[in-house]
């Protein structure tokens, strides 16, 4: 973070793993905003196995109902770079992880690019 400008404090973000441990119980809130390019447009006469997009912040890598935050986009046949962001409140006990996940629908291998941030803010316990 510190070559890019961008800040990091506290403990809890380990940048190897991408995980943020709560250091605390208590309320978080997450926010995470990505900037994805497909890689490859799907040619002619392949099948369409969609164009859905899903982004997860989950609790322990467990993106169940009530435990995780969930945003979904319909990318556009038209473009190659795309921005989505998910934000919410989860409750983490001290000790317990949260992390960011992409579901792809969307037929095309994506890459997660630079610029994207993934942060989480104690609000209380």
């Amino acid at each position: 973070p510190e070559r890019e400008g961008m800040f990091h404090r506290g403990s809890g973000l380990n940048l190897t793993s991408g995980q943020y441990t709560a250091p605390t119980t208590g309320y978080y809130i997450f926010t995470a905003t990505l900037h994805i390019v497909r890689r490859q447009r799907r040619g002619k006469g392949q099948p369409c196995r969609g164009n859905r997009l899903r982004v997860l912040i989950c609790v322990q890598s467990r993106c169940q109902h009530n435990s995780s935050l969930e945003t979904m986009s319909q990318l556009e046949s038209g473009g190659d770079l795309f921005t989505i962001s998910v934000t919410g409140v989860l409750y983490l006990q001290a000790g317990q992880y949260a992390s960011v996940f992409v579901d792809n629908a969307a037929g095309s291998p994506l890459t997660v690019q630079s610029g994207s941030d993934f942060s989480a803010i104690l609000l209380g316990v």
